[in-house]
């Protein structure tokens, strides 16, 4: 479904993706790791075709997003980190606007705002604007325009990122919900979220990929079995006494 090869970007002199590659298939839940600055926003913005790579490509159910971008954003659901949305509207009005803007008008429209409403568990708030939602509920909305047209691939920019411990939970139960469908993408650098919900993780360090296995083939590179010692060695931060 998501098929990414050698992807590059520079900003200047400053090589911030340096050729990476990688493919996920329908039912995966594929955890994007590295620490801050690693390259894992910018990688996730030239997938989604929000920013342009300096070489390489992205193909997303068949359709390349440098090329045929129009067909390869329909494939696509996009969650961008810190959840932006017009917080003046109400989260139902949000939701129509997007739905409108993805084609679907009228019953249509008004049925597929009712699902992402239901999925995303918003029905408490669909009637409040968005800047006076909790952190939690205005994740949930951006979530919710990211499933609205019911997308193959669906990419997620720290999506749990500042939620608390209740908030992370009921993402995470989103996403194994439709996990079976879809292939998805999580790009964090919360390890946690690797034994939450990812089925294959893939490290990421100075734009470059250091591992891409299992969860537990991950573990599995250090004695102690411990993510957070496997990620300090693989991102080149081994001294350090935390992440």
């Amino acid at each position: 479904m998501l098929e990414v090869t050698n992807l590059k970007k520079n900003f200047g002199d400053f090589e911030a993706v340096k050729g990476i590659s990688f493919s996920v298939k329908k039912g995966e839940v594929l955890g994007f790791l590295g620490p801050n600055g690693a390259g894992k926003s910018t990688t996730m913005r030239m997938i989604t075709g929000f920013l342009p790579p300096t070489s390489g490509t992205a193909v997303i159910c068949g359709h390349d997003i440098s090329s045929d971008p129009v067909e390869a954003k329909k494939c696509i659901g996009y969650l961008p980190e810190s959840a932006p949305s017009y917080r003046a509207m109400t989260v139902e009005d949000f939701l129509s606007f997007i739905a409108s803007v993805r084609g679907f008008e009228g019953a249509k429209g008004r049925a597929k705002v009712e699902e992402a409403i239901v999925t995303a568990q918003l029905q408490p708030v669909a009637k409040r604007t968005i800047d006076t939602l909790s952190k939690g509920y205005r994740q949930r909305t951006c979530f919710a325009q990211a499933i609205i047209h019911d997308p193959k691939v669906l990419i997620m920019d720290e999506p749990t990122d500042g939620l608390d411990p209740n908030q992370k939970h009921t993402v995470r139960e989103m996403i194994k919900m439709m996990s079976a469908e879809k292939a998805i993408v999580i790009s964090t650098h919360i390890l946690e979220e690797v034994d939450a919900v990812c089925t294959r993780a893939i490290v990421i360090a100075d734009g470059e990929i250091k591992a891409d296995c299992t969860p537990a083939e991950l573990k599995a590179m250090d004695p102690s079995g411990r993510l957070d010692v496997v990620f300090r060695r693989l991102t080149g931060n081994d001294k350090e006494g935390a992440l």
